[in-house]
């Protein structure tokens, strides 16, 4: 093949990717085994601290396999957490370190397959890594920017999500669209509205062809948290009374064991010897008692999985079942699609939102968008089918390659900039 030097990696807060381009053309490279995608999780190993990465650092910890997994790495860019690091199997950890190590092997992997040392990169970005912080959201891309640096990449370019997305469709447009690039991942909503074509492609400066970008901090993380809350915490005491004055069990607990990135903060000794003072007084023993089998048992991020699994599947059917028989034998959580749409509806009006502010800044109506560029998982979700829909009724639906072309595109971008 020829020598593929540029290159554009979607660093996401659910799943990650790469890809490279020549003069000839532009692909996905696999970054885990065959997958051209690969989950941004990592497994530390308590024995030595070795890290997995992907599916087999998820693997490794629902098989119960001592150690620690991290997902959502890319939320703490920007963030006082960032700076302050954490403890990993009793070793102490600074966060770019970590990310460098998740993003170093998607890049070892690459330029392996490709035969080539990779030095030319343009890394995807949310609208907002921060919401309403601009110098938070500045150190986020100043602190993702080191991390390729010390990566070995020479030349670092940053381009937004949805315009990549953007970029990756445009090769399929004929004529001239009026576009906008709904790009839903696990941390972020973002969107940007950009005149399309095959002439526009060949530009390497696209500010004249980009009328407007937007984005909120919510995704699909966000989605599965509210469904935990709404579904999963109840059975394990969420919101259930305890003591004579009939007061509720505080919540905290319940809302970090709904968070991706927070839920091995709680396991801790004086976490676990609080909940279980709390057992006494608890006027139901039953599901409390759950709360407690999950800390001691540090299972926090199964039920995270299976909440997940509850959000995928009902993309496709009405109800689904979730066996959580690793708390209790007996439990069956059911869930219906309308029992998840009433947890996420708060949301899902934000990231409508956040679109119709991106039509405002652009100064036009929605009725004057041609093509609805569908990108991110969560996309896939029927209430924000739904709702897009129904804003752009008239509109073409493009939401091919749902989860790699950001990554496509980022790569599309960084031939133009810099070849």
């Amino acid at each position: 093949m020829n020598n593929p030097v540029f290159c554009g990696i979607d660093f996401g807060t659910s799943n990650s990717s790469l890809a490279v381009a020549n003069q000839d053309n532009v692909f996905l490279v696999p970054v885990e085994n065959n997958h051209t995608t690969i989950p941004s999780a990592m497994f530390f190993a308590r024995k030595d601290n070795h890290a997995f990465f992907g599916r087999e650092a998820t693997e490794r910890f629902l098989a119960r396999q001592p150690g620690r997994l991290m997902r959502s790495l890319k939320r703490v860019l920007g963030t006082p957490v960032m700076r302050q690091g954490t403890m990993v199997n009793g070793e102490f950890m600074k966060f770019d370190q970590i990310i460098a190590a998740f993003l170093d092997q998607m890049k070892r992997k690459a330029e392996a397959d490709c035969g080539t040392e990779l030095r030319h990169v343009v890394m995807g970005r949310p609208v907002h890594f921060v919401d309403n912080d601009p110098a938070a959201d500045q150190r986020a891309e100043h602190e993702l920017m080191l991390v390729a640096k010390k990566l070995g990449f020479e030349h670092v370019g940053f381009q937004f999500e949805p315009i990549a997305a953007a970029f990756a469709h445009e090769a399929r447009v004929t004529g001239e669209k009026l576009a906008i690039v709904v790009d839903l991942g696990g941390g972020t909503s973002d969107f940007t509205i950009i005149r399309l074509s095959g002439e526009n492609a060949k530009k390497q400066d696209r500010t004249s062809d980009i009328l407007a970008n937007t984005g909120v901090r919510l995704g699909g993380n966000d989605f599965d948290k509210d469904l935990s809350l709404a579904e999963m915490m109840p059975e394990l005491g969420f919101r259930s009374r305890y003591g004579a004055k009939n007061l509720e069990v505080p919540s905290y607990h319940y809302f970090d064991l709904s968070e991706w990135s927070k839920v091995n903060f709680l396991y801790t000794n004086k976490i676990l010897f609080q909940a279980k003072q709390l057992l006494r007084e608890t006027h139901d023993p039953l599901k409390y008692g759950r709360l407690i089998s999950v800390l001691e048992q540090e299972r926090g991020h199964a039920v995270l999985a299976e909440t997940e699994k509850i959000k995928i599947g009902l993309a496709s059917s009405d109800n689904y079942a979730a066996a959580l028989d690793f708390i209790d034998e007996d439990l069956v959580i059911d869930v219906a699609r309308e029992d998840f749409n009433a947890a996420i509806n708060t949301k899902t009006e934000r990231i409508v939102h956040a679109a119709r502010e991106c039509l405002q800044a652009a100064g036009i109506g929605s009725d004057a968008i041609s093509l609805v560029i569908m990108t991110g998982g969560s996309t896939e979700i029927p209430l924000i089918q739904e709702q897009f829909r129904r804003l752009f009724p008239a509109a073409e639906w493009s939401e091919e390659n749902k989860l790699s072309s950001v990554g496509l595109g980022l790569a599309f971008d960084a031939r133009n900039r810099f070849s």
